[in-house]
């Protein structure tokens, strides 16, 4: 009983860590990723649709990201939309393609992207904090019902928090990988 607690706050500990990675994928550093392009929509016959499902995205090189639409026709509306995407992006494109460059990022654009990127860890910290006191209150609970006893629901606690500490601690890993990214010149 016990151990289905300590497996589903695991299971739900990987889906915060997976979504924090999601999250921190858009955070802009110096370098090309296509995932800077996944909030970007276009319409698409009079449908908002993701830009990866209307064209290939491609990295190039270090600072510069390729579209290449799957149809000709879009390719003025995938312009517009990543123009229109608040990404600071200024794209160009030769007929055929689209050109993505992506420029340098200024000291104080880098920090605020720090800042940015640590508010999201903190979000995705209390997502934890609230996995773990969920967990604490099935324990809670099973030890009411008769179905543990009462040195097993502390074992419980310790356990659980330990669990929490350990994906507490990755967060702040994949936060610092992600800090040195974007201050990397």
């Amino acid at each position: 009983m016990l151990q289905d607690v300590f497996d589903d706050l695991k299971e739900g500990y990987e889906s915060t860590l997976k979504g924090l990675a999601r999250e921190l994928a858009k955070i802009r550093t110096g370098r090309a990723n296509v995932a800077m392009l996944d909030g970007v929509t276009v319409d698409y016959y009079g449908s908002a649709t993701p830009l990866n499902q209307v064209a290939n995205l491609k990295v190039a090189d270090p600072r510069l990201i390729t579209v290449q639409p799957w149809e000709a026709s879009m390719i003025g509306p995938i312009e517009k939309a990543i123009i229109q995407s608040d990404l600071g992006l200024n794209p160009s494109n030769d007929g055929t393609q689209i050109r993505v460059p992506i420029p340098a990022l200024s000291g104080e654009r880098r920090q605020e992207l720090v800042k940015i990127a640590r508010r999201n860890g903190e979000d995705h910290k209390i997502a934890l904090r609230n996995q773990r006191r969920d967990a604490n209150d099935m324990i809670k609970e099973l030890q009411s019902g008769g179905d543990i006893t009462e040195d097993d629901m502390h074992k419980g606690f310790e356990k659980i928090n330990q669990i929490t500490e350990t994906y507490t601690t990755k967060i702040d890993e994949i936060l610092e990988k992600k800090e040195g990214e974007i201050l990397e010149v």
